[in-house]
């Protein structure tokens, strides 16, 4: 997310001075319904047991990291998290849910999660649902259907699943000069966004990833007014992670090169801090505490 424009501009203005010394950021990610059931639920990152990770983890590291880098130099302090599987549960089954969609499922044609709705009629996660889809292997109709009514895992009832992952979860960090930040992560939203609000000593930025563009503001002590705000618009890609994947991938070939490292960029040191918040969140969810992370 550090390479991604959107996130990449905001630390410019941070590093302009333009809104001081920051004292509080708060961020979002809202995972949608359909993503959160596909990956979560039904899919690959459903049980730590499965794949040794936590959802925070594995959907929430780039956010993570990216407050971190915000805060360039300061190092997190101490973490505190609450969160839990709260819908994707056997006894939250809506009455008459069967297993598979497609086999003993009477509320199928009305049920958000149907698998056939999901990955055939609005062709959602192909390349999850059907095997081999990445080698250029495309099953006909008949072939989806028998695969979601037998052995396809995607084709189960999300609330009849293996799944044990949060699908909601807070996390509430202190930097070592004081500063705050919360990050939620939410599942099973209507639409996937990413937002970040951060206030400083002298203004504050606010925006939505996938809109394209941020707000910054400042106090106006001019009568008839109480604030000015400025729109920065950011080149949001569609490719992975707001356009940040391949701007890692050539950054880091430029740094081969011997070019001079970009803003982005940050030693190893300061990398982990993303991932020590992660480990230290689930140590606070499970253990109920605050957790200090350690030099």
């Amino acid at each position: 997310m550090r390479y991604a424009p959107f996130y990449l501009e905001i630390r410019k203005q941070i590093e302009s001075g333009i809104i001081g010394d920051i004292i509080a950021i708060q961020t979002e990610e809202n995972v949608s319904y359909h993503h959160m059931a596909t990956s979560f639920v039904r899919g690959k990152w459903n049980s730590i047991a499965n794949c040794d990770s936590s959802m925070l983890l594995a959907k929430c590291c780039h956010d993570l990291d990216m407050i971190s880098w915000m805060k360039g130099s300061i190092r997190p302090k101490k973490v505190s998290s609450f969160g839990g599987l709260f819908q994707f549960r056997e006894e939250k089954a809506p009455e008459g849910a069967g297993t598979r969609c497609l086999v003993d499922c009477p509320i199928e044609a009305t049920c958000t999660y149907s698998a056939k709705k999901m990955y055939m009629e609005q062709e959602l996660w192909g390349i999850y649902a059907w095997d081999n889809m990445h080698l250029g292997t495309v099953p006909t109709h008949e072939e989806k259907i028998e695969s979601l009514r037998t052995s396809n895992p995607y084709g189960r009832c999300v609330w009849r699943c293996d799944n044990d992952v949060v699908d909601h979860q807070t996390v509430i960090i202190e930097f070592e000069d004081g500063s705050t930040a919360s990050h939620n992560l939410t599942g099973a939203t209507s639409k996937s966004c990413r937002t970040i609000h951060i206030t400083g000593t002298k203004g504050e930025i606010s925006g939505n990833m996938e809109d394209g563009y941020f707000l910054v503001r400042q106090p106006d002590t001019r009568p008839g007014h109480l604030y000015k705000e400025v729109r920065i618009e950011s080149n949001v890609t569609s490719d992975m992670h707001g356009g940040g994947d391949l701007r890692l991938i050539a950054d880091f070939v430029r740094t081969l090169r011997g070019d001079k490292p970009s803003l982005s960029s940050t030693s190893l040191e300061k990398s982990i801090y993303g991932h020590q918040i992660v480990f230290a969140a689930e140590r606070s969810r499970s253990e109920n505490n605050v957790v200090e992370i350690s030099l």
